[in-house]
């Protein structure tokens, strides 16, 4: 029975105006129940669940969506494995008319029928055969080295020129995909992914979204990711920091124009995030090694509505004697979409006249930046 919930699980598709009922059908071997399927997909702004008998591997699944987008399907085995990350699951398009898949034994061995989106999508996964392999191989050298390998700054500068060439190598990957599919909401959502992996090739990106047909453009996702990419390239170093004004502790407005004449750390941050409080003594020796030096820091936190005494209790219990601001917005804080700002910790560092020198500066890094700005 399908249950309307209001929470979301998956990301949400982009706006196409192809609204209709859909048909998913297929064949699985030859499995019955218990075996059982769960589909989950968004249509209106909510989450919709649904689940299907299986009757020697035959299955079907019907409904409506307001607009193409993608979907997460389960099958739930008879003999289902310990380790819930090995779970037969896949994630695919749900679009308007009938999606036919076919297996001969579980999802992962799927193949698509009747569905452009998922046989763009299935093109796309093939190209990047070689990607993936290179991305599991060099995640099983970092899983394989003991804990001192993993620490050392050796292996880390390793991992990091790796971690590079895979990802060019990607990003090649999807810009052929894309220039050969202008028009389709993979696409686009190629895009979008790439750009949480990839936020500092901002040139890359907006000459990849640019190549896409104005029908996506378009689109709400598309728009979205335009004004992401466009606070990006607002906030690259040497570019003149975005100026904002938002209420400190008390509910007095604080604006960044004010700091004009000293070096300014602005730091996202969150009391409920873990690597943020890890990261705080590092923030604290810098301030106290240069806070006499024309240097100060900007907080901004992006706690939630009802985060305000976790915030004020986490800003005392981690010593954090500076400036505070926030909306208490969460993620839709104005200074965070402001700047682009989509994970912490992330940090931008200004000069006295309010450019950008520096981003994300992590552990002794910052304060060894300082000690060469302010000698």
């Amino acid at each position: 029975m399908k249950q309307l919930l209001a929470a979301l699980l998956l990301s949400p598709g982009v706006l196409l105006a192809q609204k209709g009922d859909f048909t998913i059908k297929g064949k699985i071997g030859n499995l019955n129940a218990p075996a059982k399927l769960h589909l989950v997909y968004r249509t209106g702004g909510v989450e919709v669940k649904d689940s299907a008998e299986l009757k020697d591997g035959v299955f079907q699944f019907k409904g409506s969506i307001e607009e193409p987008g993608q979907a997460m399907m389960v099958l739930k085995h008879v003999n289902p494995p310990a380790d819930p990350r090995m779970r037969d699951m896949i994630v695919f398009y749900v679009e308007k008319g009938t999606i036919t898949l076919n297996s001969a034994d579980s999802l992962k061995k799927v193949t698509f029928s009747g569905s452009p989106l998922n046989t763009d999508n299935q093109q796309l996964q093939e190209s990047l055969k070689s990607v993936t392999t290179a991305y599991q191989a060099l995640n099983g050298e970092y899983m394989a080295a003991d804990e001192q390998k993993r620490n050392s700054p050796e292996f880390q500068q390793y991992l990091d020129e790796k971690l590079a060439v895979i990802r060019g190598q990607q990003g090649d990957v999807y810009k052929t995909f894309i220039a050969k599919h202008s028009k389709s909401m993979v696409s686009l959502d190629v895009i979008q992914q790439y750009a949480y992996e990839a936020s500092d090739k901002v040139g890359q990106l907006d000459s990849m979204l640019n190549s896409l047909d104005g029908s996506l453009k378009k689109t709400k996702n598309g728009q979205e990711l335009a004004k992401l990419i466009g606070s990006w390239k607002a906030t690259v170093i040497g570019a003149e920091a975005p100026l904002f004004t938002q209420n400190d502790t008390l509910g007095k407005p604080v604006n960044l124009k004010d700091f004009r004449g000293k070096y300014v750390l602005v730091d996202f941050w969150a009391s409920w995030c873990r690597p943020c409080r890890m990261e705080n003594p590092y923030v604290v020796a810098a301030f106290n090694n240069h806070k006499d030096k024309a240097f100060t820091i900007l907080s901004v936190s992006l706690d939630q509505p009802t985060g305000h005494d976790a915030w004020i209790n986490a800003i005392h219990k981690d010593g954090l004697a500076w400036t505070h601001v926030s909306d208490l917005k969460f993620w839709d804080n104005d200074v965070a979409k402001l700047y682009g700002v989509k994970s912490v910790p992330q940090n931008f560092l200004l000069d006295p006249q309010g450019k950008i020198v520096a981003k994300n500066l992590r552990g002794e890094e910052l304060d060894k930046r300082l000690n060469e700005l302010l000698k």
